[in-house]
């Protein structure tokens, strides 16, 4: 269900599926969008996720 749509949002971001950290692929700068981006496909908010969770 999700896999699609979050899918679409690497993509979007040129994010390769890897062991690697966010961080290190789209750098600190975009993190922020791109966590925001997921988030909204999956209709996660802070009252279903906890700072730094």
């Amino acid at each position: 269900m999700f896999g699609e749509r979050t899918k679409e949002v690497f993509k979007k971001y040129n994010v390769p599926l890897t062991k690697q950290t966010l961080k290190t692929l789209v750098g600190s700068e975009r993190l922020y969008s791109l966590l925001q981006e997921l988030n909204s496909v999956i209709g996660s908010s802070t009252a279903t996720c906890i700072e730094g969770g």
